[in-house]
């Protein structure tokens, strides 16, 4: 039987079932007052409910797209990265399913006790590594264990990683990670017995045309003390108590103001050759394509932003302002 729903031919053995007498409505009756049996599993319980495996899935959504951001950057190729699942196992089936040789981070989050396990898979790790040596970010045919070049390679990344972890759990709780050891045997990494429960998070990643998965394993006795902060109720709380809108754009405005930019008066251009380049002496002088009249062109950065007219206030040279260019200011609005 599907579900509640009966059949016809279902319903047709039931009643002839009854009216035989070899199925009677008392029986009937005192199956249905017996409590449902729910099968529980005493080796590997149940330590998160759903509301705190749904918080653990947005906060690490907030590391992907963190993590995401500066490999992007950094490796100037498109990355993707996106939380697949979170789940609740023991540790033992956690190492079982991790292949030999990985990369293996094991990392702290004060003030909490106990070690977190950040895992990336080879192909990743060796697509990552060729691509910041200035290859096409390939994996090798075969994976193999790190050198110490590529192994100080691989802890600057992970180093990178724990900031963006941090950033994202801080709105649960203020922890400072700090990377401990790096480990490519998974039966060298013993954080927790075996039988002790875990929280897995795993990230789908890819980086050009590298594929793989990183794995994010949080014992249960790490997040035993702010067990309690992993709720939709308390994110939403912390994410309600952040200062408003216009503090974080008057923060952003006095730091903006405080930026060093090059300022660049531009008194001319002139076209040679490389030859006279290269017998240019000491006294020579170049004729510039601009007027003695006109007015020059100041560039912000790498922005032709004002017109100004050279000059000198007291002895020193200087220059007046006598215009501003707004063209192109429409493209940094949007």
């Amino acid at each position: 039987m599907a579900g509640d729903v009966l059949s016809q031919s279902e319903i047709d053995e039931l009643l002839s079932a009854l009216s035989t007498g070899v199925v009677s409505a008392d029986d009937i009756q005192t199956e249905q007052k017996q409590k449902k049996i729910k099968v529980y599993d005493f080796k590997r319980p149940d330590k998160f409910s759903k509301d705190q495996i749904r918080t653990l899935n947005m906060l690490h959504e907030n590391f992907a797209r963190l993590f995401n951001t500066y490999l992007s950057a950094n490796l100037r190729t498109i990355v993707h990265i996106d939380v697949v699942s979170v789940d609740q196992l023991t540790y033992e089936e956690f190492i079982r399913s991790l292949p030999n040789p990985s990369v293996i981070g094991v990392f702290q989050m004060r003030p909490l006790k106990g070690n977190v396990i950040l895992e990336l898979n080879p192909n990743i790790v060796f697509a990552l590594i060729d691509r910041l040596f200035g290859g096409p970010g390939l994996p090798p045919a075969k994976a193999r264990a790190l050198t110490d070049i590529e192994e100080a390679i691989v802890r600057r990344v992970l180093n990178k990683a724990l900031e963006s972890f941090q950033e994202a759990w801080k709105q649960v709780v203020a922890i400072e990670p700090r990377l401990e050891a790096i480990e490519t045997n998974p039966q060298f990494t013993q954080i927790v017995p075996p039988s002790d429960m875990v929280v897995i998070v795993t990230l789908q990643t890819k980086i050009g045309q590298a594929e793989g998965l990183i794995n994010i394993c949080i014992p249960y006795l790490v997040l035993e003390p702010i067990v309690s902060k992993l709720t939709t109720t308390f994110w939403v709380a912390a994410a309600g108590s952040k200062q408003p809108l216009s503090d974080n754009i008057n923060a952003l405005q006095r730091k903006l103001e405080k930026t060093f930019v090059p300022l660049i008066v531009q008194m001319g251009q002139a076209t040679i050759t490389v030859q006279d380049m290269l017998e240019l002496m000491v006294g020579d002088v170049l004729q510039l394509d601009t007027r003695t009249n006109a007015d020059l062109d100041i560039y912000v950065g790498q922005r032709k932003k004002f017109k100004c007219k050279p000059g000198l206030a007291g002895s020193r040279m200087a220059i007046q302002i006598t215009e501003k260019i707004t063209e192109g200011d429409e493209d940094v609005d949007e």
